[in-house]
């Protein structure tokens, strides 16, 4: 683990591919940063393969240069702030879209306690030409909301490229991705690490380099989605697993013995059907959640609520695996007893039975599901030693 040197203060971290036209630039400014704050900072370019002359300025103005080789803006940005010796980190694009001179307005929110300091571009301002309509009025706005919603952290903008934070703060949020997701799962890793968040308005430039970014609106925009959907079990299976159970269970039960009737409304074998998929959708996700659930708290130990730590504290594979067999067996001894029926009194009208048949073949489906998850549960908790 890289520690912060106690001389520099504030570490600006730059990814770089072929930015010869503005690095330069965003160096310069950074250093009039430092010597306004008079304070000891540095530059880290992280060069993600450059074939410019990118490299050879960054060396001239006085930065340090580190090389990643594998490719993404996440890669390239997880190597430059893993050599970072400053106390805090400033990061920012190195296409002058973000002035490095401004630097100084993160420093407040990072000297009053906040780990992670997130700059608002609107907010603080976006110039015209700055942002493409798409990303403006568009994906911005909606991926924003559902980080959000699904991470619970009030910020506004959660794919600006400009923000700072503590060094010891980064390594406790582990970020890992490789690509431009790297924005989003470092708010997500900070909010559920517990660390502390604030956000601060600046504004954004055009950027100077004269051609197309990086960034492919489609493609990295999919990236964040799938990364936010992936990182918010509770969303992606419990909440629909639990609408499913409550809707599919209560009708299982209302009609288990037969058809219902009052008045005008009559429930008969198709509502049964639609009760019973229901009820195992909703299983099957509950499953899947709480497994997901697990994987996640893994990595951000505070996700895991106090539901699913009880939950974890209470399971044992042999737990499990009792109420897997009293589903199986439940469900086997009544449908052995429909057809003991029916073997002895051939040619009996068994209509009376389809709708007990229908639920205790779900029971026995029920059962032998939750012994092979009961294993697999068991499986992932032992090989990643979760006190539970």
């Amino acid at each position: 683990m890289e520690i912060a040197s106690p001389s520099i203060l504030i570490s600006a971290v730059m990814p770089c591919l072929n930015e010869e036209k503005t690095l330069g630039i965003c160096i310069e400014k950074a250093f009039r940063a430092f010597a306004n704050l008079g304070v000891a900072g540095e530059v880290v370019v992280a060069d993600n393969g450059s074939t410019d002359g990118s490299v050879e300025i960054a060396q001239r103005l006085g930065a340090r240069v580190v090389h990643q080789p594998v490719k993404g803006y996440g890669a390239a940005l997880q190597a430059g702030c893993q050599a970072a010796n400053g106390k805090y980190i400033v990061m920012g694009d190195s296409d002058d879209s973000y002035d490095w001179e401004a630097i100084g307005a993160f420093l407040p929110p990072l000297e009053n306690g906040a780990d992670l300091v997130m700059g608002n571009r609107f907010k603080g301002g976006i110039l015209p030409g700055a942002m493409p309509p798409l990303h403006r009025y568009l994906g911005n706005p909606v991926l924003s909301f559902i980080s959000r919603v699904a991470f619970r952290v009030p910020i506004g903008d959660f794919h600006c490229g400009m923000r700072a934070f503590r060094k010891d703060a980064f390594e406790k949020m582990r970020p890992q991705t490789m690509g431009m997701e790297f924005a989003t799962e470092l708010i997500a890793a900070a909010a559920s690490s517990g660390l502390s968040i604030k956000e601060i308005p600046i504004k954004l430039h055009k950027d100077k380099r004269g051609r197309p970014p990086h960034l492919r609106s489609w493609r990295d925009g999919w990236r964040h989605l799938r990364f936010i959907v992936s990182y918010a079990p509770d969303h992606l299976y419990m909440f629909p697993a639990l609408a499913m159970l409550a809707l599919g269970l209560p009708m299982q039960v209302l009609l288990f013995k037969g058809p219902f009737e009052s008045g005008d409304l009559y429930l008969g074998i198709h509502f049964l059907a639609l009760g019973g998929l229901l009820t195992l959708l909703g299983f099957n996700l509950l499953t899947l959640g709480v497994l997901a659930k697990l994987i996640v708290g893994v990595r951000y130990p505070l996700t895991m609520g106090h539901g699913i730590r009880r939950f974890l504290r209470l399971f044992t594979l042999e737990r499990g695996l009792i109420l897997g067999a009293l589903l199986t067996v439940t469900g086997f001894l009544g449908l052995l007893a429909i057809l003991i029926r029916w073997w002895r009194v051939p040619g009996a009208p068994m209509a009376d039975t389809v709708h007990p048949a229908f639920g205790l073949t779900q029971a026995c489906v029920l059962g032998v599901e939750t012994v092979f998850i009961s294993f697999l549960l068991h499986l992932l908790l032992s090989e990643r030693q979760v006190d539970h």
